[in-house]
């Protein structure tokens, strides 16, 4: 029985392969907040998550929820980091997604270019109109027309790749960086990256499930893309088990025993998914 309220119809998400791994992260902060565990809050992506007509069984199914979270943890981290020290710069993430970064921490000064794929920019338009200081733009991460819109911007720069340059073949991984260190010089450029063995075990059919999209470029050396342009330098690089101070500081005990029993049952996995900060040109 009806009680008369008209409620709004879902929204079918309509993504290629590679784009609809944007809902793993999505579902991941969306649950953790639902949960109210305390790794972190993110009331817009249970809105988003809630709006779509999909099934996040296939996104828990996944197993990387946790990771995910602690990732966009370190992320927010480094992301405020720049804000403080250059207040009224640009924030770009490539491969946005559904990504609500802007919405959790905005200090009301930083401008902000979400970078994605035509359907995702489609998709996210629905949820994250622009501002003044934020909009959105569809396009490649290797087509150097995002590189134009980002230098009509507000500098410095920070770009982020979140969960995206694993899913590229290596040559237009490094496309991006020397897009990025060419055409904006100076800039930061945050990165996570996958080593080989767990590439291997991320690419079973058992963890990804209906997900159809693949790790493409892996690497244990998180420094190799200073290999490949003389203006790429690694700044830092954690890993689950050396989280930056500012965000280990914010885990609960039950958080960091969880870590702590993971690294000790697998210290190799533990080191193998890094997020990495490069400096550019």
């Amino acid at each position: 029985m009806s009680d008369g309220t008209e409620r709004p119809e879902k929204i079918i998400p309509r993504l290629g392969a590679v784009q609809e791994t944007l809902l793993i992260p999505l579902y991941a902060r969306a649950a953790e907040s639902a949960a109210g565990r305390g790794l972190l809050h993110d009331p817009h992506a249970v809105r988003v998550a809630a709006s779509l007509d999909y099934d996040f069984g296939a996104a828990a199914g996944t197993g990387n929820a946790f990771g995910a979270n602690l990732r966009t943890l370190v992320l927010d981290s480094w992301a405020r980091d720049f804000m403080a020290r250059s207040p009224g710069g640009t924030v770009v993430e490539l491969g946005a997604g559904l990504t609500t970064r802007f919405e959790r921490i905005d200090d009301g000064r930083v401008h902000w270019l979400d970078v994605d794929l035509p359907d995702v920019i489609e998709l996210r338009g629905r949820f994250f109109p622009d501002t003044g200081r934020r909009r959105a733009l569809a396009a490649s991460v290797t087509d150097p027309v995002w590189t134009e819109h980002v230098r009509r911007l507000p500098s410095p720069y920070l770009l982020i790749a979140e969960a995206v340059l694993a899913f590229l073949p290596e040559d237009e991984v490094q496309r991006v960086f020397e897009l990025a260190t060419e055409r904006l010089p100076g800039s930061e450029f945050a990165v996570d990256t996958v080593g080989h063995e767990l590439a291997a075990e991320q690419n079973d059919p058992k963890v990804l499930g209906r997900f159809s999209a693949r790790v493409r470029w892996s690497t244990d050396e998180p420094y190799a893309p200073e290999r490949w342009h003389p203006g790429v330098r690694l700044r830092s690089s954690v890993d689950f088990g050396r989280l930056p101070p500012a965000v280990g500081a914010a885990l609960r005990p039950e958080h960091r025993d969880a870590l702590a029993a993971y690294g000790t049952r697998n210290p190799s996995r533990m080191r193998a998914y890094r997020v990495n900060r490069y400096g550019l040109g």
